[in-house]
């Protein structure tokens, strides 16, 4: 089962784990990404996350059918994105997956998180304490100006 979501609600990660715990599954692997207070020698209050949610949902799905036909044993996906303000500490995003041994669910889970840099059309504001504001690119992110390899674009059907 897949489990995706777009929220403006804080993430719970006791919730999304729960969504993908199985009785034939013995391990999860749980990937989140928070907001930390300082980066490039500024001082962050605060993140705002932005996505073209239709599409994103769209990537999300293929992300997920492709963890499915590299890992088979993998049984349960859950991917859940922070939208708006995210508060130093909070999460922003949540994946877990589960399967019946730990190696594919953490390999699994390390590369949902990396394509999803990549791919999904998410653009994040980091606000300053010094009053100022940001919008940010992911350096991975195959439109990115600051990502040389383009050849990992993903194509969505």
């Amino acid at each position: 089962m897949d489990y995706l979501k777009f929220t403006r609600q804080k993430l719970s990660v006791e919730a999304v784990t729960d969504l993908v715990i199985s009785p034939s599954c013995g391990a999860v692997s749980v990937f989140i990404g928070t907001t930390g207070d300082y980066f490039e020698n500024k001082n962050i209050l605060s993140l705002e996350y932005e996505a073209y949610e239709k599409m994103a949902l769209k990537v999300l799905t293929s992300l997920s059918n492709e963890i499915r036909n590299q890992w088979e044993s993998v049984e349960n996906i859950a991917i859940y994105h922070r939208l708006g303000t995210v508060p130093v500490k909070e999460a922003s995003v949540i994946i877990a997956v589960s399967s019946p041994h730990r190696v594919e669910a953490m390999k699994a889970t390390e590369w949902c998180i990396e394509q999803l840099k990549k791919s999904v059309p998410i653009w994040k504001k980091e606000i300053y304490k010094e009053n100022l504001s940001e919008w940010k690119e992911n350096k991975e992110c195959t439109w990115s100006s600051n990502n040389s390899d383009k050849s990992e674009c993903f194509i969505l059907n």
